[in-house]
Formats: C-alpha cells, structure tokens, sequence
C-alpha cells in the first residue's frame, strides 16, 4: 500500500531470519506464505523482512498486502465503519480475489493484477504486476491465514492491548474508544485463526513455536 510506513526493529529481523530457514527448506517452489495476526502486531514488517532476508540467500521473494484488498480506501472504510460497526470483518477484503492471484502465481501465469492502494489519496486502482522469477510470495494481513492458496501459514500472538504503542508509532489508529470496539471486534475474529497456522510468533516476539510444539 502506497503511503504505509514500516518500523523495522531488530524482533521483527531475528524472528523472519529464523522462519526464512524454515521456508529455505520447503522444497514446494513456488511457495505462498502468509502472515496474519491484529492490526499493528507486525506483520508487514515480519513479511518485509523474511522477503528481503530470503532474497539476500538468492531465493527471490516478494510482499502481497492484504490493505490493497480492501472494498473501500482507508479512509473511506474507516468512515463506512462508523456509520455501521458490524461491517468489521472478513467482508471488508476482496479475499476471492487475493486468492485468485494467489492462485495465478502458483500456476505460473504472468502478470497478475492487482488492487492498488494510494493511503494518502484514498484512492484504489488497478495494477499490472510481474512475478516473474519470484520463488516465494508473502501474503501479509489480519485475515490471510484464511487464504485457500497458502502453503506456510504464520501467525502472530500479539492482541491489540500489546500493539497500542506499535500503532501508535505507524500513526495508523487514533486514540478513541471507536478505534477500541474496532480492534475488540477484529481480535475476536482473527484470534480464532491462530489454529491453522504452521508457525506462531510469540507476544513478546521472543520465541517461535511450530505445530509440533519444536
């Protein structure tokens, strides 16, 4: 999403290090990956970051943002929002249509189209993107551990009472007790995902734990 502000720390570097072995030794090529998990947890930077570390070893990787998916601009569904607070969900995202993209990179089909968010503007357009000679696609957002096409599902544990000051930071929230009931909606639906995934990245991001509990 055009607009977006990333805030790397050295958590966010050690933990995608530490997935990226994991992803290296998958030898399903090309390889979808997600990273889920609240507003605010770290996903984007955690995606970032396993796509750049990924790269540097020669496996070229490179980031889908589930906030282009969005029906509405930013600050156009913040504003559809208030009007009806029950629209927070899995609605809110053209997730069909990220899973048909993809769906198209792991057929091999070259460009995909995408949605493209400008923050900013509050704009969405549609875009022509090549991926070609890219190994492993990261799909990072709230809901995309609910993705059909996902080979690696990555979830982080943080809830939103954890990424008040991370947000505050990325200037993506106001402070009000709307933004709260949003948040308190979104994390009864995301926290429901955390099963399906393949690895969860601790609250304190200090740890990582697979499905076999390794």
């Amino acid at each position: 999403m055009e607009g977006d502000k990333l805030l790397i720390e050295t958590h966010h570097t050690a933990r995608a290090a530490e997935l990226c072995e994991h992803i290296a030794a998958n030898p399903l090529r090309p390889l979808v990956v997600t990273v889920a998990g609240e507003s605010g947890a770290g996903k984007s930077e955690t995606g970032s970051e396993i796509a750049r570390i990924l790269s540097e070893s020669g496996i070229r990787a490179e980031v889908l943002q589930q906030d282009d998916y969005f029906v509405f601009p930013p600050k156009t569904n913040h504003e559809m929002r208030r009007k009806n607070i029950d629209q927070v969900g899995l609605y809110e995202v053209k997730l069909g249509l990220m899973d048909a993209n993809l769906r198209a990179f792991k057929q091999g089909h070259d460009p995909i189209y995408q949605p493209h968010v400008n923050y900013d503007a509050d704009t969405i357009s549609m875009t022509e993107r090549s991926l070609h000679g890219v190994e492993v696609l990261i799909a990072e957002g709230t809901y995309t551990t609910t993705l059909q096409f996902a080979d690696v599902r990555i979830f982080i544990e943080r809830n939103y009472d954890d990424t008040r000051e991370h947000r505050k930071a990325r200037g993506r929230d106001a402070e009000d007790d709307f933004i709260d009931d949003v948040l308190r909606r979104e994390h009864a639906i995301i926290r429901e995902h955390k099963s399906r995934a393949d690895f969860v990245i601790a609250r304190d991001f200090g740890s990582i734990v697979g499905k076999t509990g390794e």
